[in-house]
């Protein structure tokens, strides 16, 4: 029997049977992981599995590559809290899908966890999240092999006056350097730009950048509801 014990965020949760539900659980050691919770369906459980609750969870299985049960404790709820923040739970849910469909299963995440974690507890407590999110973003292309070089242009090796992205190798561009080029090139908003802040319309016009490495890195798959409504509310300010 393989048994270990963590702390996770709740990525989904479906149910499995007449009682139970399958989950996934985003933990710092163990990386993305599933496993089955019986009575997780129940009218007692179910309220308590909510995509974005923080968990501690004890996994079991006769043998490594199993699916595994999970026997969990919730520690506090996040979604009950962002219940009346219309923005901030499309946040909540577009991260928690987009670790679900993009992170590898098994692998440790390491500092993406911490980084997850402390997002979402942001979300909680004051509006001013939005610019952590993409931050978010960009990191999970970085740790998923679709990072982005925005330090100097592809083409001329300036550093400065970056306002394009190759939407083919993920580097930046200068006004310069794009030429005839620039009507095929993504933008490059000076909010994705290393201790640069910038308003939520500039954030959401970010996000189209980030969303087509996503996408990308999704095998070209559409990426989450969540994220699409996200980004348009930010777009109207």
């Amino acid at each position: 029997m393989i048994e270990w014990r963590d702390e996770g965020v709740l990525l989904t949760t479906r149910r499995h049977g007449e009682n139970a539900a399958i989950i996934e659980v985003l933990t710092a050691t163990r990386g993305r992981c599933a496993g089955v919770v019986r009575g997780g369906a129940s009218r007692k459980m179910a309220p308590h599995l909510q995509p974005g609750t923080q968990l501690d969870v004890t996994w079991k299985a006769r043998l490594e590559d199993h699916l595994g049960a999970f026997v969990v404790e919730p520690l506090r709820s996040r979604a009950a809290t962002l219940m009346s923040d219309p923005r901030a739970l499309l946040g909540l849910q577009s991260v928690t899908a987009l670790a679900a469909r993009l992170l590898p299963e098994r692998e440790t995440v390491g500092g993406f966890y911490d980084q997850t974690v402390q997002l979402l507890d942001l979300m909680c407590v004051t509006e001013a999240w939005p610019l952590a999110y993409l931050r978010w973003e960009l990191k999970m292309l970085e740790d998923t092999g679709y990072g982005l070089n925005l330090s100097t242009c592809a083409v001329t090796g300036a550093q400065d006056e970056l306002c394009y992205v190759s939407p083919r190798s993920g580097h930046a561009v200068s006004e310069a350097g794009a030429g005839e080029w620039a009507a095929r090139l993504l933008p490059l908003p000076q909010a994705m730009l290393p201790d640069n802040e910038g308003s939520d319309t500039e954030i959401s016009l970010a996000m189209e950048t980030s969303g087509h490495f996503l996408e990308k890195a999704s095998g070209d798959r559409p990426l989450p509801d969540a994220r699409r409504r996200l980004q348009e509310m930010l777009a109207r300010g």
